[in-house]
């Protein structure tokens, strides 16, 4: 039952003067493989007047170049986006035969367009160390991925980190702690090392409060929640790029949206840019244009289908039963009167296509088979009652004889007619040498 969802992602630059932006280019888009149905988008940026145009870069993410002709004190940029929260399996994937164990080797041919994904950076006594221990042989690749990601997870504590850029490796393994995106960039040098081609993933990340508590570990968050994130993600013979999120061990799901993936977290970044800016001789060669950063976020549940797990709240049985009620009266008003269902449809054996048993309400047959159905349902369920079945049945002779009556009369009428008009008498002569009614009928 999927659970539709509204982000909204603010950021806002403040200016203690007027600027100069230079071209600025926004990676908030979702990416092509994104996962998790995107139903509608928006991106607004100020100050207006400005240039747009949406471009994809060499790993085909959607960026938004922007150039801004006047000075501004104001930068913002807004989005929003639904998305469909349907429940995705992580492990729907097939692997090449070649690759479904660790250490594998890709093909000559893809191995060379995977170049930049395969590419290492110097590595420091620790993490060579980590490496090392993460080697294997002849192991499920599934199982492997899981053992290294939930290995990382151990190995580095989440932090919030205000501060730019990524920590290298060594740094991250030192400390034993890092953001996101230290411990994504972390993931793609360990698997770059076994010979993983990896990449860097930035995105959003959407999470939800769970229906019901967890009985045998973490519940996840007390209230709807989203963020910018990062991951890793790793290039499989067969499956392609399969995500892997070190800060919670698990691979990634229909709450991690991408927005941008590159061989360097530098070409993920969700926004780059830069101003310049005219000094004020008041303020002396040191002065400096004072920057101010607004950031926030938010998701809302827009439509949710009742489920198991969280059924109807009581407003709604509440609106369902005053619904209800509302319909009764009216029913009541006009005089309809309902019963249950349960009567049974008969059809005879015989001439089962004549219009009486398809189209037709009555017919000879039906009504000969009524009768007979008639004095068998009487005989077994209300032998009491013979009077009352003679009486219909005395109707439904009635009723069977003047609609004979009524046919003979008419072919009766169109043969005199028929008649005169062969022999050349008048319709009215015809009235003294014929009865009014055929002779069986007088």
């Amino acid at each position: 039952m999927p659970i539709r969802v509204a982000l909204n992602h603010k950021t806002h630059y403040r200016y203690d003067r007027l600027v100069t932006l230079l071209p600025h280019v926004i990676r908030l888009r979702p990416a092509p493989h994104c996962r998790t149905p995107i139903l509608s988008y928006s991106l607004r940026v100020e100050p207006k007047p400005h240039f747009l145009n949406w471009q994809q870069d060499p790993y085909s993410n959607y960026l938004a170049r922007i150039v801004f002709p006047q000075p501004a004190r104001e930068l913002s940029v807004e989005v929003d986006l639904v998305a469909d929260m349907t429940p995705i399996n992580p492990f729907d994937f097939f692997i090449e035969a070649y690759a479904e164990k660790y250490p594998f080797t890709y093909d000559p041919a893809l191995a060379r367009e995977l170049l930049p994904y395969l590419e290492t950076a110097p590595a420091g006594p620790r993490l060579v160390a980590l490496v090392e221990s993460l080697r294997r042989r002849d192991l499920v690749m599934n199982d492997y991925l899981v053992e290294v990601n939930r290995r990382l997870q151990k190995e580095v504590r989440y932090l919030i980190r205000m501060e730019p850029g990524v920590q290298t490796c060594e740094e991250t393994l030192t400390l034993g702690s890092g953001s996101c995106r230290d411990s994504a960039w972390l993931l793609v040098q360990v698997l770059r090392h076994l010979g993983l081609a990896a990449r860097f993933a930035s995105g959003y990340l959407i999470q939800l409060t769970a229906d019901e508590k967890s009985l045998d570990g973490p519940s996840g968050p007390e209230h709807d929640f989203t963020d910018l994130h990062a991951w890793a993600e790793v290039y499989l013979p067969g499956a392609g790029w399969i995500g892997l999120d070190p800060t919670s061990g698990l691979l990634v799901g229909e709450g991690h949206i991408p927005l941008a993936c590159a061989a360097d977290p530098t070409s993920a970044a969700p926004i780059t840019g830069s101003y310049s800016f005219t000094k004020e001789p008041a303020r002396g060669e040191d002065d400096h244009c004072d920057e101010r950063l607004h950031f926030e976020m938010s998701v809302t549940r827009v439509h949710e289908t009742p489920r198991v797990t969280r059924p109807y709240t009581e407003e709604q049985w509440q609106a369902i039963d005053a619904l209800g009620e509302r319909i009764d009266e009216e029913l009541r008003g006009g005089d309809v009167r309902l019963t249950m269902g349960g009567e049974p449809t008969f059809v005879s054996i015989d001439d089962r296509d004549a219009p009486e048993w398809t189209i037709a309400a009555q017919g000879r047959a039906k009504r000969r088979q009524a009768g007979v159905l008639l004095k068998r349902l009487r005989d077994r369920f209300a032998a009491g009652v013979a009077d009352t079945i003679e009486t219909v049945q005395a109707e439904e002779s009635v009723a069977a004889a003047n609609e004979d009556f009524i046919s003979s009369l008419y072919s009766y009428n169109l043969a005199k007619v028929s008649l005169a008009r062969a022999m050349g008498v008048a319709e009215e002569s015809m009235k003294e040498l014929f009865p009014a009614t055929p002779p069986s009928h007088q």
